[in-house]
């Protein structure tokens, strides 16, 4: 694939508050990528930097062979000649106008009679199922059916590029997942650009060819779903994608320990064990790897064994979310509902329990919230290119 789309040294402040800062991103042709991070974190004033609806202070932006904006030299081209779609949180369907109509809008701004004659506007409607709407108006729909129009309405007239602003976090859970799937459907059929914006690590696995994980205006990762799943970059994007289980620990002269004073052998995980005596690291882990167990003796060999207290427990069907402390850090687990149920109800808080995870189940980081201490030829492994 080509570089279609490049975005260099981009900056935007708002007064003394920098909200994206120096930021570069690369996205391929038929690209689906992922902006995610939590609030505040420039992901969506980048997607409106690109759209051309935010004007940044420094950088530039090119759309294959054309600078759409470039500070040094003001070009700044505006967001109607851009050739973008969008398809933003609320919706924004034109309430007047049928379904029909508020499809072919794009294509009447850009003057594309024959592209109405010639059914584009019916095709993009079954393009996302909606055919059978044409004639209604947005207060007649669903919630998902008028996001469905929404992105209709952003590919009937062909864009360079997709653009998503958090499409899917005002539909209930159902309706997410199913736009969420129709969304991928689509991408995988017709092979168009998009950037997508989501705070949703969930979207972020299931729609994204590479994901850009933000803080603070810069790029922590840039990389595919598999590789940030496996090898998060720094403890920020591992706590942010999941490993929500976080174990201080510390370098002695018998090896590591928790501040529980449990030891810990770290040759199974993804760390340089060769640290000198006192340096302190973080271990991230997740609660799916957490195992409850009766008693030490049914500890699996290999896996690390901690002697923990019960917080509280919470039924989800299946399993329960069980939260437990080990020393003065609070740690979450899954645990079977058919097999430690009847035992859990019993408990009550402080009791004693015993827990275990594999040390392959460790991304384990210097501190403060660092980079991985990984080995070179696990990282060379395991990661692609990053950004800033």
């Amino acid at each position: 694939m080509t570089s279609q789309f490049k975005v260099s040294g981009l900056n935007k402040s708002y007064g003394s508050n920098v909200v994206v800062d120096e930021l570069d991103l690369d996205i391929e042709e038929g690209e689906f990528l992922v902006l995610l991070g939590p609030s505040g974190c420039g992901k969506t004033t980048t997607l409106r930097c690109l759209a051309g609806l935010e004007t940044p202070q420094g950088g530039s932006i090119e759309f294959g062979n054309k600078t759409v904006f470039d500070a040094s030299t003001k070009i700044d081209i505006p967001a109607h000649k851009r050739n973008i779609g969008m398809v933003f949180q609320s919706y924004a369907l034109w309430p007047h106008m049928t379904v029909r109509d508020n499809i072919t809008y794009p294509l009447k701004v850009r003057k594309l009679k024959k592209a109405i004659s010639d059914g584009s506007v019916e095709a993009a409607a079954d393009m996302v199922d909606c055919g059978a709407l044409l004639d209604r108006y947005p207060s007649q729909l669903s919630g998902g059916q008028q996001q469905r129009v929404a992105v209709a309405r952003g590919l009937v007239a062909q864009p360079d590029l997709m653009l998503f602003d958090e499409p899917l976090s005002n539909l209930d859970a159902r309706l997410r997942d199913q736009v969420r799937s129709q969304i991928h459907q689509l991408h995988q059929r017709i092979g168009f650009t998009a950037v997508f914006v989501t705070h949703d690590q969930a979207e972020a696995f299931a729609l994204g060819d590479r994901l850009a994980i933000m803080k603070s205006g810069r790029i922590e990762q840039y990389d595919a779903p598999e590789h940030v799943f496996e090898m998060p970059a720094s403890e920020y994007v591992a706590a942010f994608i999941g490993m929500g289980n976080r174990l201080e620990l510390k370098r002695g002269h018998e090896g590591w320990k928790t501040n529980a004073g449990d030891g810990i052998d770290l040759s199974g995980a993804v760390v340089r064990d060769r640290a000198d005596e006192g340096t302190s690291a973080v271990a991230r882990f997740r609660p799916d790897d957490v195992f409850l167990h009766e008693s030490l003796q049914d500890v699996p060999v290999g896996n690390v064994p901690l002697h923990a207290e019960l917080v509280d427990y919470e039924y989800a069907g299946r399993y329960f979310d069980v939260s437990v402390k080990t020393g003065t850090e609070p740690l979450a687990l899954r645990a079977k509902a058919s097999e430690h149920g009847a035992r859990l109800r019993q408990m009550t808080p402080g009791a004693p329990l015993v827990i275990s995870f594999s040390p392959d189940s460790l991304r384990v980081y210097g501190e403060p919230n660092g980079s991985a201490v990984a080995e070179p030829d696990l990282v060379a492994a395991g990661s692609g290119g990053t950004a800033s």
